[in-house]
């Protein structure tokens, strides 16, 4: 089989790069191979599907159509096994290969899979996608309690979910609830939110061992204590998919290394998403950034690439929102920084709201904001924009906050560059 444009994978990249190629070539033949049985959907609403608050076509990240469409050829259910680069080849799990003359790897991350005895037991799943949400569903019924290994993202959102639904809950945590994003006042915030709703929250302690018989009964943690459950979730966080670039030789270090136009080190190879390493312009340096947004940006300058059309990737950052247990939150940038580099703290904490800026040399480079995140959007333009805000730093955490409050100058900008937006949605509408 022949294509000019193989992509391999159908989640956020995926599809913004074979969108961003249907804006330039219309006609080139376009693949998309898919491990998965089903048509994209947003994996950040898996939970939303377990509590049944949108079935399926809910959760569809674009109308089951998408593909005829956009005349490209969907392969849903089918495993990249290999890649030739010589003969520019891939080898399916079904004995079928595909020479393509532009290759995108948007394979994503997996689960990460702590070892502990017993993980092979009914009741035990992950939940990064479709059928771990449909698997989580059909033991609802029969659980009582549900252990979560991991405070990060998904482990906050499914046991809100799990609680949505009666099930009580526990928590456990290496370090401490979102480390990954947030700072310790955070942590806590979040923390409280979560026991106030009832959830058991073990924070400093690990699961030693998952125990029953052929279905989990219970776990024991490091420390000898024994807690019982139906149903257990890992989510103690994802690894990025490195398996088909290096087995190609593609140059991968965290993650497969990118160049600013998402191109490997092969002149017809992009990659895209949670498995790459792509310019972070917070911290000045090439980070893998495994959100949503930051696929879908890095998949949409991949594809215009690979069309021959020239579109510089400018960076971006690690940007998380969770919104759960009653609480908002938005976390962007340098959350943590490291001490005696330069870094200046701004903190503002009242009751459940509690903001943090973090700048260097007189420039955002990250951002918290708890329980009150309405002027996120404008300070993450602030910080993307590398805006000296040295003389108006003493406002930027006033509740009163906003356009009016920015120099002039930058005001006068900011306002016609909305207005022009503006225009250009009613004229496309």
């Amino acid at each position: 089989m022949q294509t000019k444009y193989l992509i391999v994978g159908n989640s956020a990249g995926g599809i913004a790069a074979a969108e961003a190629i249907r804006e330039i070539d219309e006609e080139g033949s376009l693949t998309i191979v898919c491990e998965e049985p089903y048509p994209a959907y947003s994996r950040p609403l898996l939970s939303k599907y377990l509590t049944s608050e949108q079935g399926l076509e809910g959760i569809l990240f674009r109308p089951r159509d998408f593909y005829e469409r956009n005349n490209i050829l969907f392969l849903p259910g089918r495993k990249a096994l290999g890649i030739e680069l010589e003969r520019q080849s891939v080898y399916l799990d079904n004995g079928e290969c595909i020479n393509w003359e532009r290759l995108l790897l948007a394979v994503g991350g997996k689960p990460t899979l702590p070892q502990v005895k017993g993980g092979d037991k009914k009741g035990v799943f992950t939940f990064t996608s479709l059928d771990d949400a449909k698997g989580v569903a059909e033991f609802l019924s029969k659980a009582r309690k549900a252990v979560i290994i991991g405070g990060g993202l998904i482990g906050i959102n499914v046991s809100e979910a799990l609680v949505n639904e009666g099930v009580d809950v526990a928590v456990v945590v290496r370090r401490r609830i979102l480390s990954a994003i947030a700072d310790e006042e955070a942590s806590r915030i979040v923390e409280g939110a979560m026991r106030e709703a009832g959830v058991q929250v073990i924070i400093g302690h690990t699961v030693a061992e998952i125990t029953g018989g052929e279905q989990v009964e219970g776990v024991t943690l490091d420390n000898g204590e024994r807690i019982s459950c139906q149903l257990l979730v890992v989510a103690a966080g994802i690894s990025p998919r490195l398996e088909l670039a290096s087995s190609a030789k593609l140059n991968v270090n965290k993650g497969i290394v990118v160049d600013q136009y998402m191109g490997c080190n092969h002149p017809n190879v992009y990659a895209c998403g949670d498995a790459v390493e792509a310019y972070d312009f917070a911290y000045g340096d090439y980070r893998i950034n495994p959100t949503w947004p930051n696929a879908y940006i890095g998949g949409r300058i991949a594809g215009y690439n690979m069309t021959g059309h020239a579109v510089k990737y400018l960076g971006s950052t690690m940007v998380s929102s969770v919104k759960c247990f009653g609480l908002a939150m938005i976390a962007a940038g340098v959350t943590v920084p490291p001490q005696g580099n330069g870094y200046e703290i701004l903190t503002h904490r009242e009751g459940k709201i509690y903001q943090k800026l973090v700048l260097k040399a007189g420039v955002v480079k990250g951002m918290i904001l708890v329980g009150a995140i309405e002027k996120a959007g404008i300070l993450f333009r602030i910080m993307k924009d590398k805006v000296n805000v040295e003389n108006f730093k003493h406002c930027l955490l006033d509740q009163s906050f906003g356009l009016a409050s920015l120099p002039q100058g930058l005001r006068e900008e900011y306002m016609s560059q909305a207005n022009k937006a503006l225009i250009r949605k009613q004229d496309d509408n």
